[in-house]
């Protein structure tokens, strides 16, 4: 069993669309087990296990908006 890992990234999302979206894929992203959205400080904290978090981040770049890691414990 991996261990669990907890991810902190900033994600720039002008709207709910974009929230929406991002939610969507992380969810979505193999290994993650939990996600919660901070909307005041865009920020979204993904919990899971042998989640690929610079492929995430990536995706979410690409897709939603500009993304920082902030911090992968």
């Amino acid at each position: 069993m991996a261990p669990k890992q907890t991810m902190v990234l900033k994600v720039h999302m002008s709207c709910e669309k974009y929230r929406t979206k991002a939610m969507k894929i992380v969810v979505g992203t193999n290994g993650v087990t939990g996600v919660r959205l901070e909307k005041d400080q865009e920020k979204l904290t993904v919990e899971g296990e042998r989640v690929d978090i610079v492929a995430l981040a990536q995706t979410l770049s690409k897709k939603v908006g500009s993304t920082e890691i902030i911090k992968v414990s």
